[in-house]
């Protein structure tokens, strides 16, 4: 393909690591939150990580699904480690979160802060507990006193 052929202007995309696809975290998320995670990618646009906006009522709107669900989602979102919230909006004053997305890189005034990949460390509970404190064994000392 010859200069004049090739495209000048960039185009945005999202890497999908298969690390982060095959993650229980990841598996384990709604259709809807996966929407919302999709959503706020496509406001991050390389150097405003931590300021990202999304308001519920602009993912109503935008993803076709309720109020309700979409908060459940940002929630689902920020618990399995894949966002954070930055700054705290304010409905009275017509603002929304901010969000930080653990999978980027963020520019602070002390310099760029590697991506935090939250979503590594999390895992499902079970039945028993956490899956880091498992039950005693009926044989033996506890192992976690």
């Amino acid at each position: 393909m010859g200069k004049s052929q090739r495209k000048t202007d960039k185009e945005q995309y999202t890497t999908l690591p298969y690390a982060q696809l095959k993650s229980e975290a990841w598996r384990s998320l709604s259709g809807a939150a996966i929407k919302v995670w999709l959503e706020l990618h496509t406001r991050f646009n390389g150097g405003n990580n931590g300021n990202v906006r999304l308001s519920m009522n602009e993912a109503v709107k935008a993803l076709g699904i309720s109020k309700g669900t979409a908060q459940r989602a940002f929630v689902e979102l920020e618990e399995k480690g894949f966002i954070a919230l930055q700054n705290p909006g304010n409905w009275y004053h017509r603002k929304a979160h901010e969000w930080r997305l653990t999978t980027k890189r963020m520019q602070t005034s002390k310099g760029i802060q590697v991506a935090t990949n939250d979503w590594q460390k999390w895992r499902a509970k079970t039945k028993d507990g956490p899956p880091e404190y498992p039950a005693p064994s009926p044989m033996g000392p506890p192992r976690y006193p």
